[in-house]
């Protein structure tokens, strides 16, 4: 018998100053039986930088045909899709192909810089593509089944926290 999805439920206040989007967003997110509760976060992360009312979490990691995020248009194109990891250059040249903008998110420092090192060249070919990297050490502790979260963005800094913890979050362009 598999093992199901866990569901959360995330209230998620931002208030980015650098954009000057301030929102609250009422979510709620499965992790896939595979996903830690770092890479939760990272994925919680990914939407905070680039949230907006029609940004949204799909199935993930249990499909092949859908990003880790998406903001499709009214007429259903696809604005922006995002990745997490180090996603193979085959899906990456799919996601540039049906997006206008893609964005993958990597997130383990040493694992990224190998998959840098082995893929960048090739990918700098794709005019639609940022790679950015995520270092959150810590911030699984911010996980769980309820979360009420509030985020600060300001001169490049993101600030996470919860009632009780408060965690430094730096994403960094290649």
């Amino acid at each position: 018998m598999a093992i199901g999805s866990t569901i959360n439920k995330v209230s998620l206040s931002i208030a980015n100053m650098d954009s000057h989007y301030y929102a609250t967003h009422e979510l709620t997110v499965a992790q896939h039986p595979s996903e830690n509760d770092f890479r939760l976060m990272v994925r919680l992360i990914a939407f905070i930088a680039n949230a907006n009312e029609n940004l949204t979490l799909t199935k993930g990691l249990s499909t092949d045909d859908e990003p880790e995020l998406w903001q499709k248009s009214l007429t259903g194109e696809i604005e922006l899709w995002i990745e997490l990891g180090q996603p193979d250059e085959k899906r990456i040249r799919k996601a540039c192909g049906r997006a206008q903008q893609v964005i993958i998110y990597t997130y383990h420092e040493g694992k990224a810089t190998v998959w840098w090192q082995q893929h960048g060249e090739k990918l700098a070919r794709f005019k639609n593509l940022s790679i950015v990297h995520i270092t959150a050490s810590g911030v699984e502790a911010l996980a769980g089944r309820t979360m009420n979260l509030q985020c600060n963005i300001q001169d490049g800094e993101m600030y996470l926290s919860d009632n009780d913890l408060n965690q430094i979050v730096n994403l960094k362009g290649y």
